[in-house]
């Protein structure tokens, strides 16, 4: 049984690239794929933000966005799909917080808090990590999460070390 439509949010982020193409082609062609499919509607793309490794420090810069849109899969079918778009990318998982051509994480699926062995909404690290932040706030300055209103959180509007990359069409 399909659920009702609900609002999500996508951080899609990569820093490598392969023979399918590099960090923002990937990134675009994720934000297509769901664009074209018939589980999701009004799907918008951030900007695209350039930001350094997190954790991880000895690897090349990242290429961020966030997406936001409607979808009528329940969290876990989200996850596989999201999985997919990874796969399709050629992701390889070479370490922790590593390399990787795509990453596509789950950060607000609806109002649902949901804690299970798969998945983590809203997404664990997202309040600290302004390369998820910003966009977030750009494609949404009034989101409450957890009676937290973005527009309140300072990292939201915190560029450190992000680039706001030019126009995607180009």
């Amino acid at each position: 049984m399909m659920a009702d439509w609900v609002q999500i949010y996508l951080g899609l982020g990569g820093n490598i690239a392969n023979e399918l193409g590099d960090p923002k082609s990937h990134i675009l062609a994720a934000a297509n794929a769901l664009a074209q499919h018939e589980n999701f509607r009004q799907v918008r793309l951030s900007s695209l933000y350039s930001s350094k490794p997190f954790g991880v420090t000895d690897q090349p810069d990242f290429v961020n966005a966030v997406l936001a849109a409607q979808t009528n899969l329940a969290p876990l079918a989200l996850l596989d799909f999201c999985q997919s778009l990874e796969q399709n990318a050629g992701r390889v998982r070479l370490r922790h917080w590593g390399e990787r051509s795509l990453d596509v994480d789950i950060l607000l699926y609806g109002n649902q808090t949901i804690d299970s062995e798969r998945l983590v909404v809203p997404h664990a690290f997202m309040w600290q990590r302004n390369f998820v932040l910003v966009p977030l706030f750009e494609l949404d300055e009034h989101l409450i999460v957890d009676d937290l209103a973005l527009k309140d959180v300072s990292l939201a509007k915190d560029m450190t070390g992000l680039i706001k990359l030019p126009n995607t069409a180009d």
